[in-house]
């Protein structure tokens, strides 16, 4: 750097301290330009691998690098200044450059975070894995607090400040704001727990039998979480919500349930045996129920007006479309056999008995 300026000062004729800002300027330019082609020839290197990690490295790394050769170089040009100009505000220009780096660091680590994340999904989208978006969620968002927190208390640090005072003064505040916000403390403590105990994700369908609350789950932050209601109405629901009602989960349920009772009249009591046995023959022999479950046809009670059968199975099929479609085929199937032996599904009916004139007179 020195021949450098020594040369500019004797070719251009300029001032020794002018020539080595221009010399600074010129070295800064040419390392921000290797950089910039070391950068594009690392990208299509880890292009070709198959791991997430250095291909966020590389993507998210080149802009903060770039931006801190300059700030590098802006601090070196700046110490040539102060060597020539009596002004107070230089005298800061160390701790502000320190400050500079420090948040070309953070850009990096809050870039690189976030980029992971995409890469992990990604990844696991193409070779058919199943993605848990809340945990990957989840851990993005604790990942860059707990940078902001890091980076906050070093750039504090660096301008002067005392950070064990900042941080009793913090303690003692942050029992007032406790007391204070305690609900957002909550909903943050319940977002917590939704993250680490996962009883449910991103996409899938929960209903509270406690609340009116009932949807697809679209988005799950710190504070609140928000469901897709059947009739497309969004739901905004506090995460403290969940650490004290009953959450179901049908979307992971492993089978749907059949459960019906078909009534049939007094006057077939004679073929409710035969009716009991082949609609039991027809359930083990459907394709599309699960016979490893447990599978009941069953005359239970006699009803006020009719001979109640009992049927209760579990279909293969979760899906609530095609669940209608098995159910519908099903009970199409075992009005098919009542019908074939003869017999008619009851309706409620009442019987009057009415006594002759001369029944009357004998009485």
């Amino acid at each position: 750097m020195k021949h450098i300026s020594e040369f500019l000062s004797r070719t251009v004729g300029v001032e020794p301290w002018v020539a080595s800002l221009i010399a600074i300027g010129l070295v800064t330019l040419i390392l921000n330009q290797v950089a910039q082609v070391l950068l594009r020839h690392a990208a299509k290197v880890t292009r070709r691998t198959r791991t997430v990690w250095d291909n966020a490295l590389v993507s998210t790394a080149s802009r903060p690098i770039l931006a801190a050769t300059w700030v590098i170089g802006l601090g070196f040009m700046a110490r040539v200044v102060q060597s020539q100009v009596d002004e107070p505000f230089l005298n800061e220009v160390g701790a502000l450059r320190d400050v500079a780096l420090i948040l070309c660091v953070a850009w990096f680590a809050m870039r690189f975070i976030g980029q992971v994340g995409r890469n992990i999904i990604a990844a696991r989208t193409d070779r058919g894995d199943e993605v848990d978006h809340t945990t990957i969620d989840a851990l993005i968002k604790l990942a860059r607090l707990v940078t902001l927190v890091v980076v906050t208390l070093m750039v504090v640090q660096t301008l002067g400040f005392q950070v064990g005072g900042l941080l009793a003064l913090g303690g003692v505040g942050g029992i007032a704001v406790g007391f204070a916000a305690k609900d957002i403390l909550a909903n943050f403590f319940g977002g917590l727990t939704i993250y680490l105990d996962r009883p449910f994700v991103v996409g899938e369908w929960i209903r509270s039998p406690d609340k009116a609350i009932e949807g697809t789950v679209e988005y799950i932050s710190w504070r609140h979480t928000r469901i897709r209601a059947f009739n497309k109405n969004p739901i905004y629901v506090p995460n403290s919500v969940f650490a004290t009602v009953v959450v179901e989960n049908p979307s992971r349920m492993s089978h749907r349930r059949i459960r019906e009772t078909i009534g049939l009249r007094y006057d077939d009591f004679d073929k409710v045996a035969p009716v009991v046995a082949d609609i039991k023959a027809m359930l083990r022999e459907h394709p599309d129920i699960d016979t490893t479950q447990t599978l009941i046809v069953n005359f239970t009670q006699f009803g006020a007006s009719t001979l109640d059968l009992m049927i209760y199975t579990f279909t293969k099929t979760v899906v609530w479309v095609e669940y209608h479609e098995v159910k519908q085929d099903v009970l199409l199937k075992i009005g098919e056999i009542i019908e074939r032996h003869g017999a008619q599904i009851a309706f409620p009916t009442r019987t009057l008995h009415l006594h002759s004139q001369a029944e009357s007179h004998e009485a």
